[in-house]
């Protein structure tokens, strides 16, 4: 089948519509929150559903070492590197039926459409559910997008997370293997361009009043852990001039973090998360505090000199106060920028189909970024309602929904007949 512009093919608005309400009811709770970790029986009787969709749309299904539920339909050049759209779909605890779910079922969704019209792509198409996007259970989190880019580290399936099981266990309860997890990674000639449609989990496209979001970034955050030490005492007998209280310190470092973002500007967002306290007691001034703090923004330099802001803050604190405060630094992803000719199709595409778009960054993470090492990425959003996400309220309009499908059709359409340029 050849398809000309003005008769390109539009995905079924009900059926993407139906499925995402019947992948919701899977761990759904009684408050209409959804609970689907990764691993879990929900995850997995999740998975088998989409694996049944996949296989409705055309698709050969597997599942490869690092846990991803991959659909794959031929390309007519038996050459040519993939397309690969992708998502996930395990869920927060009591979170939202969209969030990650929405890009893997349009996928599957744009799969079936050209399945059922009949379009042969040159391309391979490749659709991915990632395996543990969320991190459940204390795990490193976008564990299969690591997996599929080669980054997961010799000997991963003997950790273990907060529970006390395997990673290999957890492997293996949803098809991986560990021991064969080299076979999972994928290589910068086997794709071409990689595609993710997600809601936007911000309010930013609602009050702008605009459908389609071309995500421009993907930020990246650092987690450190600020430590206030103080000298506990007896709350009722010692003098205020007299007292070294690091939960005084500690209100003053959370201060400061805010200050970071939103009144210095240095980064995008910054968030204090964690608040622990010793010894805890109503009667006992707070000896010891930690902090779990944790910094987003678009540039890696940004998020640096975040960190040395906090560090001439929290010196200040501590001088003021009688206290000491360590700051150690954590986990850090890095932030990546959606490939530019990948933006301009997308907002390209939208146009065509007679939407308005608006360029943003995405604050929250996305397999997507990881995906980045090894391929060109663009995202495209969808409106959240409210701005909520990873709650029982996330809600995105069905219509919205359908109109991000249809965008990402498109942009595979167009992908397949000519790549961006700068691959």
């Amino acid at each position: 089948m050849t398809v000309v512009q003005g008769t390109r093919p539009r995905v079924n608005a009900g059926r993407l519509n139906g499925h995402i309400a019947a992948l919701g009811d899977i761990g759904r709770g009684p408050g209409g929150g959804v609970t689907r970790l990764a691993f879990t029986a929900e995850d997995v009787q999740g998975r088998a559903y989409v694996a049944g969709l996949m296989l409705e749309a055309g698709l050969a299904v597997e599942v490869d070492a690092a846990g991803n539920l991959i659909g794959r339909r031929r390309g007519a050049d038996g050459t040519a590197p993939a397309l690969v759209l992708g998502s996930h779909i395990d869920t927060v605890v009591n979170g939202g039926a969209y969030d990650g779910a929405y890009g893997v079922l349009a996928a599957v969704e744009v799969a079936r459409v050209l399945h059922e019209e009949g379009v042969r792509l040159r391309h391979p198409l490749v659709v991915v559910a990632f395996c543990d996007e969320e991190g459940a259970h204390g795990t490193m989190g976008m564990l299969g997008a690591h997996g599929f880019t080669g980054a997961l580290p010799a000997g991963f399936g003997e950790e273990r997370d907060n529970r006390g099981i395997t990673i290999a266990d957890l492997l293996a309860a949803v098809g991986g293997d560990h021991l064969r997890l080299d076979e999972a990674a994928w290589t910068r000639d086997e794709i071409a361009a990689y595609l993710e449609l997600h809601i936007e989990q911000g309010s930013v496209l609602e009050r702008l009043g605009v459908p389609i979001g071309v995500v421009e970034s993907i930020t990246g955050r650092l987690n450190l852990t600020v430590t206030v030490e103080g000298v506990a005492g007896h709350a009722g007998t010692t003098p205020m001039e007299h007292r070294v209280d690091a939960l005084d310190a500690a209100a003053r470092v959370l201060l400061a973090v805010r200050s970071i973002a939103a009144d210095e500007g240095i980064v995008l967002r910054a968030t204090t998360g964690t608040c622990s306290v010793e010894p805890g007691m109503w009667n006992v001034i707070p000896g010891l505090v930690r902090l779990g703090v944790e910094f987003r923004d678009v540039t890696a330099s940004a998020l640096d000199d975040a960190v040395a802001r906090l560090g001439e803050l929290a010196q200040e604190i501590a001088k003021a106060t009688g206290t000491q405060i360590e700051i150690g630094l954590g986990a850090r992803t890095t932030p990546v920028d959606c490939h530019p000719g990948l933006r301009d199709l997308i907002a390209r595409c939208a146009a065509e189909l007679g939407l308005s778009s608006h360029r943003l960054p995405s604050g929250a993470g996305h397999d997507a970024q990881i995906v980045a090492r090894i391929a060109p990425i663009g995202m495209i959003f969808v409106p959240s309602t409210g701005g909520v996400s990873h709650a029982p309220d996330e809600h995105t309009p069905p219509d919205q929904l359908t109109q991000g499908a249809d965008v990402l059709l498109s942009a595979v359409l167009q992908l397949d007949g000519g790549l961006v340029a700068g691959r």
